[in-house]
Parts: structure tokens; sequence; C-alpha cells
């Protein structure tokens, strides 16, 4: 758990610059001496309340970005910042806006920790490009690394630092409603744009208009049943290895620093609560330094999965399967 907390508490402490290292050693990101010096000492005062707090991230009480839920009101959404209860926000930008915030979580907590502003910049901020699917068509890398690239730019200056983006699911069933959002079906060429977007988007993340990117949505989100939303996956070992994976693994070698589980069951076991891919291919087999983030309330999900009984049940087998932050619903 203190590695799954230190990620975190990297990211958002030194305000969305976390992943902004001199070293991308063999092609992940490590933290050098001086900043984990630095976490380490925030972490010796942290209380365990205020470390989970890190790990939460809650929707902005004006818009809804996932299945609805009931609205945090402005006042009780600010009461829970200041109380060290939230390390990320989505779906908050505009200047005005972020700053506000960030002055609470800076200004009026007991530990000064900057939030973390995340939002879906998909294609495009201010500048509106062709959705990512038609981009996938033309096939020039270039201009599809430009337009992420110009997307962080705007983006950025308007207080977000992380992206939801790509998405590299590999689709093949035209009945699911999502395509639109990655690259299409064939895998050599996922790869390639999922490389350039994430190389878009993030640059060397050593300036303060490059985003972090959230590489989605781990794992076979594409491939379920009936090209139904949040339904089951059931697929081979060699189809997850030969076709759903190397997108994932393609940002990762590019130093993506952060990806997002699904809302789906892989062979039975939901994606945000799977040992399998999200630890031991992940972590063990690819050596994955960055940090995950549940996609809208699928840890919560689980419990309809049937995988779970209630909130806490799932909040567990999502920690104990790597999810490092939730996204919207509270189970942590």
């Amino acid at each position: 758990m203190k590695r799954k907390i230190k990620i975190i508490g990297f990211l958002i402490a030194l305000n969305f610059c976390a992943f902004c290292q001199e070293n991308i050693i063999r092609k992940y990101i490590f933290i050098n001496k001086k900043n984990e010096s630095r976490i380490d000492s925030l972490l010796k005062i942290m209380t365990l309340e205020e470390k989970i707090g890190q790990m939460t991230q809650l929707n902005a009480p004006t818009l809804q970005t996932g299945p609805v839920m009931e609205s945090t009101s402005s006042k009780e959404f600010e009461l829970l910042i200041k109380k060290d209860k939230v390390g990320s926000i989505l779906n908050v930008w505009g200047v005005s806006n972020t700053k506000r915030l960030q002055e609470i979580a800076v200004m009026e907590t007991r530990l000064g920790i900057p939030l973390l502003f995340g939002l879906d910049v998909i294609h495009g901020y201010e500048t509106t490009f062709p959705i990512p699917l038609a981009e996938s068509a033309s096939w020039d890398l270039q201009a599809i690394k430009q337009s992420a690239r110009i997307s962080a730019i705007e983006a950025s200056s308007a207080g977000i630092h992380w992206t939801f983006a790509p998405m590299v699911d590999i689709a093949r069933d035209p009945r699911w409603g999502r395509i639109a959002e990655g690259a299409g079906e064939d895998v050599y060429l996922g790869c390639e744009i999922a490389k350039a977007r994430v190389e878009g988007f993030q640059g060397s993340l050593s300036k303060e208009d490059e985003l972090i990117s959230c590489v989605k949505h781990f794992v076979g989100y594409s491939n379920t049943e009936a090209g139904k939303d949040y339904n089951t996956t059931d697929m081979s070992e060699r189809a997850l290895r030969e076709t759903y994976l190397p997108p994932f693994k393609a940002c990762i070698d590019a130093g993506a620093g952060s990806l997002m589980s699904a809302f789906n069951e892989l062979n039975g076991v939901p994606a945000s609560g799977n040992k399998y891919t999200l630890d031991q291919v992940l972590r063990k087999e690819w050596g994955y330094m960055g940090f995950v983030v549940s996609d809208w309330k699928s840890i919560t999900e689980m419990i309809n999965h049937g995988a779970a009984e209630d909130e806490s049940e799932a909040a567990e087998l999502a920690i104990n399967a790597g999810v490092d932050m939730e996204m919207v619903s509270r189970s942590y």
C-alpha cells in the first residue's frame, strides 16, 4: 500500500509536475531521490484518512459524464477539499474555477497538497479536431501527435493537469457504442496511434503546457458480449495477448503516466478488481511504474457484476488488485 500511496502522493504533492523528471530510464518513469525524500517526509505526518483522501477523485457538482449519481453541493464539495478528503477532481475547467479550488486545497488544508484536475480532453479543448476514429483513418501519425499536443497546450492553460485519453481499445464489434473514441480494429495501427497520442499529450512532462495521459480502458472493454457497455467479456489468453493488450503496452513503453481500469468483466472477473491483468501483467510482467485510476464508479459496479456484496468489499477487491485512485464513487 505504501508504494501505491507514494505514487499518488508524488503526483499530487508536486502539483501535476509529479512526473516532470529528467530521467526516463528504460522507458519507465522513476522518482528521483530529491522528490522521493519530499514525499517520504509528507507521508510521515499524514493520517491514514488523509492518505485515502489522496486516492479519491470526485466529480464536480456541475457536470455528469457517467451514470447519473446524486450530486454533491458546492458547499459540501469545498468542505471535503478542506478536510483533505479529495486528491483529484474531474470535470472542472477554466482558470477561475481551478484556481479557486486549488487555493482551498493549498491554503486552507492541514497538508497543503494541491489538487490534480482531470478532464476528458478527447479530440480537442478549445480547438476541435476530428474524432479519434476519423483521425486514425488518415494514418498520419505526425498530425495525430500534433492534435494531442495542441489539446494539451490549450487544456493546461485552463488549469487541467490530466486527460483521460487515449482510448486504445481495439474495437471490432460495430454494436459497441464507443468505437468513435479509438483507432479502430487494427492492432498495428492502434499501437502506433496510441504511442503518438501519449507523446503528443505528455511530451517530456517537463513543461507546464503538457498533460498526464490516462490510457483506457484496461482491458477487454471493447469486446463485451453483444457490444453492450459494462457487460462481460469472454476471450482466450491468445486473443488477450495478441489483440487487446498490445496498444496498452505501446503506451506504457511511450511513458504513459496513468492507466484507467475498465467496467467490464474479463472471463468472470471485473476489470477493476482483476489481479491477473492489473498486478500480474501490468506490474509484474510490464514493470509499470505509473498509477491506475478506476473508471466512473467502476469499483462499485463490481456489486452489479456479483463480485462484491457491498462497497466495502468492492473497495477491498480494487485496492488489492492495484487500483490506486477511485473515480467518483466513495467506497475507498
